[in-house]
């Protein structure tokens, strides 16, 4: 198939014939992040939700979570927790107390303040695929690992695409970059590349440090008017079961001080790190999460946190993650549930075990994204471009998922139900009666081309068309737009003295020697 791909997609098709005009590769939609206008998918009665509260509460109260961070545990000690060398317990009354501290919503402003996010409320934020160590696209026809020139291109879709609204981690990681200098050649190309929200890794105070100088060097902002509002993010993951590990603590500690969003996303793979029932692995990421969040408002009451769920199962036969099941689709709402419970935002993902961009990966993902609009999620990290339960970023896949996520932005478009007199439409259906048709009428003519979605991937032509064009199936149609978006790509603006002064920290810090590493 990568065969006849580079024959079939080199500047052909739909995307071909744009870019050579010198416009759009594809017509999308407009820059709009939603608002979900659907009451939440909510399977849980009144007693279910004070049932897995109270299970969350004792985890914490009667088991403890293991921080594995002296100044953390120095910090919950004198808020009046019971510490036992790295383990702290924590009494209810006190996590709640700390919890409710937090805001249910909160805005992220990057470089470009026309992109501002809100995360929270009704409001559902998209971003790209992050931290995939390998790589996958049609031209080389097999898993490889990440370089930067890749990450650079899935950095230019993220930038593209109206539909994704913030940039996670890395797309994939630029592994022939050493690690010590990785995070600030990826961090200028993000800030370059694209003009949205920003995400550090929480791994170890060089890194967050560089990257908070970074964002901060990018907006033309002071120090005070930085550390004034949310500019930027992490996510930190507990390492299941029951414990949050140095280097994400010492980030998530630091961004809390700068007044920055702070994401917790506990890994619960039900069956192997979390219990094998649902509501058991439920209530132990809940744990996990809210004692981070009861940490990060002791340090700074008010600050930005939202709560995250990864909560799904393993394949019992061979121990894999398995991702999009009915079994991860119930866990995250039900996490949603509780999320509005506790105030607080919620981020889950758009995720696939599926190892090629083939229909089990659309399937996985669809279920998954549809999970998050029933949930209420207000971020959903990794909506395009995930293969391989995240081993695998893949331009191709990036692209088809953009094509669900347009399509879940026109559902959630209330013009859909309108109930106007235009849109009822009586007018219109007494003009063509019982015997005529409704393709010539005035109210057709003025609507048509706004009426319905329309896709910039899929393809509606009958078999014999679609034989006739070159029988090109979606993953192929997907490469050529792929080629076709990075060959005419421009990078937003940016002050020239800005992206001075961007390389000139870039140099010093290699110059000094980046972050330290283990090799």
């Amino acid at each position: 198939m990568a065969r006849d791909t580079k024959r079939r997609t080199r500047s052909g098709g739909r995307a071909g014939a744009a870019a050579r005009r010198g416009g759009e590769v594809i017509e999308q939609m407009p820059w709009n992040p939603p608002l979900l206008v659907d009451r939440p998918v909510e399977p849980l009665t009144e007693e279910g939700v004070a049932a897995i509260h109270d299970g969350a509460m004792r985890i914490l109260e009667e088991i403890g979570i293991e921080f594995l961070h002296p100044e953390a545990v120095a910090l919950l000690k004198e808020a009046g927790c019971i510490v036992n060398g790295t383990n702290v317990r924590m009494d209810r009354a006190f996590v709640m107390e700390m919890v409710g501290k937090a805001p249910s919503s909160f805005t992220l402003t990057p470089r470009n303040p026309d992109r501002q996010i809100t995360i929270g409320g009704n409001h559902i934020n998209f971003g790209n695929v992050s931290s995939p160590p390998s790589y996958w696209d049609m031209s080389i026809g097999t898993k490889v690992s990440g370089t930067r020139e890749m990450c650079q291109n899935l950095l230019k879709l993220t930038q593209y695409f109206n539909c994704i609204h913030f940039a996670g981690g890395y797309p994939v990681e630029p592994v022939d970059v050493h690690a010590s200098v990785r995070h600030l050649d990826v961090l200028y190309d993000k800030l370059t590349i694209t003009d949205k929200v920003m995400h550090a890794y929480s791994l170890g105070k060089e890194r967050v440090e560089d990257v908070v100088e970074m964002v901060r060097i990018a907006g033309g902002h002071t120090h005070e008017e930085f550390d004034a509002s949310p500019k930027m993010y992490t996510n930190i993951n507990s390492t299941s079961p029951l414990k949050h590990d140095y280097p994400m603590m010492d980030g998530w500690m630091r961004l809390a001080r700068r007044g920055q969003g702070l994401v917790v996303t506990p890994f619960t793979l039900a069956g192997a790190m979390a219990p094998v029932t649902m509501s058991g692995a439920v209530a132990q990421s809940l744990a996990e999460g809210l004692c981070a969040i009861a940490l990060a408002q002791y340090i700074n009451p008010g600050v930005a946190c939202a709560i995250g769920t990864f909560t799904s199962n393993v394949d019992m036969k061979s121990g894999a993650p398995a991702f999009g099941t009915p079994e991860y689709m119930r866990a995250t709402q039900m996490t949603g549930q509780m999320a509005r419970y506790y105030g607080l935002p919620l981020r889950s993902s758009g995720v696939c075990a599926a190892n090629v961009p083939d229909g089990q990966a659309m399937w996985e993902t669809s279920n998954s994204l549809w999970a998050a609009v029933q949930s209420g999620t207000n971020m959903v990290y990794h909506a395009a471009g995930w293969l391989e339960g995240g081993l695998i970023a893949s331009p191709e896949k990036f692209i088809m998922d953009c094509e669900v996520l347009q399509q879940i932005q026109r559902y959630l478009d209330p013009k859909l139900w309108a109930t106007d007199v235009d849109d009822i439409a009586l007018d219109a259906i007494k003009s063509v009666g019982n015997d005529g048709h409704f393709f010539g009428i005035q109210h057709t003519q003025d609507r048509y081309t706004t009426a319905f979605y329309q896709p910039f991937l899929s393809d509606w032509k009958n078999y014999e068309g679609w034989e006739v064009a070159g029988g090109i199936w979606t993953p192929e149609r997907a490469h050529g737009i792929f080629k076709d978006i990075i060959e005419n790509f421009e990078e937003p603006p940016m002050d020239d003295a800005i992206r001075e002064e961007l390389a000139a920290f870039v140099a010093k810090r290699k110059e000094e020697g980046g972050a330290p590493t283990d090799f």
